[in-house]
């Protein structure tokens, strides 16, 4: 009677082992619409940022005679 209760408790963890994922998928919320919203805004405001410093620098290289490359 004991190898049957050591087998059966044996065979089940393996069984619960075996089917289990290694990773989760990642979750899904209610917030990754907003999150993925404001990313993309950093990501917009970075480039006006950007565009911005290029025209500063351009506008800062004419006032001082600089040619523009």
């Amino acid at each position: 009677m004991g190898y049957v209760k050591c087998w059966t408790t044996a065979l089940a963890v393996l069984f619960i082992a075996a089917c289990s994922s290694p990773e989760p998928p990642p979750k899904k919320n209610v917030f990754d619409p907003l999150t993925q919203q404001i990313d993309r805004a950093r990501d917009v405001q970075k480039t006006v940022d950007e565009n911005a410093e290029h025209v500063r620098k351009a506008i800062d290289n004419q006032e001082r005679g600089e040619p523009t490359p």
